[in-house]
């Protein structure tokens, strides 16, 4: 029996895996600003754009595809907590960034969506 941080940790890992494999150098997990959020995971791709990746896992659709999660307030909040990235990195507000959702379902497979969201 595992927890669901164990569980989390678990498929974040497997994204992680998954993202190294394809070339992105992996900046941060899990990265917290106080009160306003944490990110999962800040990559960085092979052309130098920051990646915003949040892990989402399902072990069942009964409750929706895990991409359908990242509904429009966790939008908000990783948008919010990448601005306190910015910040504490000496980011400018000239560079460019991405957001990638990766989602896993029970069977393990996982979908990687670039640019899954704007800024909002």
């Amino acid at each position: 029996m595992y927890n669901r941080r164990e569980i989390g940790d678990y498929y974040e890992n497997m994204a992680v895996q998954y993202l190294e494999k394809q070339g992105y150098r992996i900046l941060e997990r899990n990265y917290h600003a106080g009160r306003h959020g944490e990110i999962d995971i800040i990559a960085e791709d092979a052309a130098g754009m920051l990646v915003i990746c949040e892990c989402r896992y399902r072990r069942r659709n009964g409750f929706g595809n895990p991409l359908e999660s990242v509904n429009i307030a966790k939008q908000r909040q990783i948008c919010r907590t990448t601005l306190y990235y910015y910040k504490e990195h000496g980011f400018g507000t000239d560079h460019a960034c991405r957001f990638d959702v990766i989602a896993i379902s029970g069977d393990g497979t996982l979908e990687h969506i670039e640019n899954a969201f704007d800024f909002v």
